[in-house]
């Protein structure tokens, strides 16, 4: 089996994403209408899918897809929190019905309704309503609700806490995933997001997170932003600041996925990184749509690196599928009650 750990619904309906325009209008002036989220139809819903994600799929030979929200239009830090709250619950609403309608594709990870200044407590009770009563499987975890402006506590602080409670409560992973960025010094996904991959790395390492909470689980996408390019470094740092070696005070917590777009990103990732620290990923249909001009072949087919390093069965088995169910156990659980 094949599962994409790192898929988003940036095909979602027209409707869906005017609701979010015209909310944000009646944010910025309340004499606009306050929008009345539309009726979308399974319909609707099924053209953006069959035409994009799940032909993409079935054309690249993948089974699933751990399925969230469009992360860039998760925006944090437009509106407030109430605002946040209210368009965040309808996003993870239109992912479970994406997932009722293909339950053997695809399986929800939820947006979170972050804010700038917000306590992420106010964020608990989504979480759970996702993973108890929506069926999901993990969440996506903004470290910068301030749209690339770095103005709140680092992940180890300890007002991540409560939140991180209760994820090790609920046995469920959190993707480390930014959103858009209203700095024009961070173009949103070719700067922001990398830059956000390696910064909650490099939190973690200065920290002691994990000691504190063993079981806590997150994949860092974008195969770990730079990361890997610069392991020396931060093999380096660790044992400057007096900290266990990576694999001990990271590593037995983190994942990357494989959601690099060239071959030689991929050599690289799998020669650096543990097999059994790396997820299949494309993020498609995502960051980068088009097709490579020096290969023929979409930049996000990542299966084509991967496929292309010759593993062992093994260590595709653990890469496509072991991995992914060993991280996101509730995935497993559903999968196992499938027969699967």
């Amino acid at each position: 089996m094949i599962i994409d750990c790192h898929g988003h619904y940036t095909t979602a309906p027209k409707a869906h994403d005017a609701f979010r325009e015209a909310q944000l209008k009646h944010f910025a002036d309340p004499s606009q209408p306050l929008p009345v989220y539309p009726a979308i139809s399974d319909d609707a819903i099924r053209e953006s899918i069959e035409t994009n994600q799940l032909r993409l799929l079935r054309e690249r030979g993948a089974d699933m897809t751990i399925f969230s929200p469009r992360a860039s239009t998760m925006a944090h830090h437009l509106g407030d929190e109430s605002v946040s709250q209210a368009w965040t619950r309808h996003c993870n609403d239109l992912i479970a019905r994406v997932v009722a309608l293909y339950p053997e594709t695809f399986i929800g990870v939820c947006q979170l309704p972050q804010s700038p200044g917000v306590t992420i407590e106010h964020s608990i009770a989504e979480l759970e309503r996702c993973v108890n009563e929506l069926g999901f499987v993990g969440c996506n975890l903004n470290p910068d609700p301030s749209g690339g402006h770095w103005n709140g506590p680092p992940l180890t602080d300890r007002a991540w806490y409560p939140f991180f409670e209760k994820m090790v409560e609920l046995d469920v992973p959190a993707m480390i995933h930014v959103s858009g960025s209203c700095n024009a010094n961070f173009h949103a996904t070719g700067a922001h997001y990398i830059n956000a991959d390696t910064t909650a790395f490099m939190q973690f390492l200065e920290g002691d997170l994990f000691g504190d909470f063993p079981d806590l689980r997150f994949v860092i996408p974008h195969g770990g932003g730079a990361v890997p390019y610069h392991w020396g470094r931060y093999r380096g740092l660790a044992d400057m600041l007096k900290k266990p070696p990576l694999n001990e005070h990271v590593m037995k917590n983190v994942s990357f996925d494989t959601c690099v777009y060239h071959q030689p990103g991929i050599d690289l990732l799998f020669r650096v990184i543990d097999i059994d620290n790396i997820l299949f990923g494309s993020e498609m249909v995502g960051a980068v749509r088009g097709i490579d001009p020096t290969t023929g072949h979409h930049f996000d087919d990542t299966r084509r690196y991967i496929d292309s390093l010759g593993l062992s069965a093994q260590d595709r088995h653990k890469v496509y599928e072991g991995n992914v169910r060993r991280i996101y156990p509730r995935l497993d659980a559903q999968l196992r009650a499938r027969g699967r």
